[in-house]
């Protein structure tokens, strides 16, 4: 593998990280504007962060697999 795909990797894997961190903090703040007392918003919130970033982490993958 060259140097510029180990990049791109580890560059989607630190956008997968954001992701989850809006997802998380979103649902946060959703709980918090309409008084959940159990923090569905926030669960909702991180796994739509996890699978978008999993998607995105997948993409990478086939785009540098492809590159060869």
């Amino acid at each position: 593998m060259q140097k510029n795909n180990f990049i791109a990797l580890g560059f989607s894997g630190g956008v997968m990280g954001v992701l989850i961190f809006i997802g998380a903090y979103s649902g946060d703040y959703l709980d918090s504007f309409f008084n959940n007392t159990k923090p569905i918003y926030t669960i909702i919130g991180s796994l739509l962060g996890v699978f978008i970033g999993l998607y995105q982490l997948f993409k990478a993958i086939t785009h540098v697999s492809k590159k060869k």
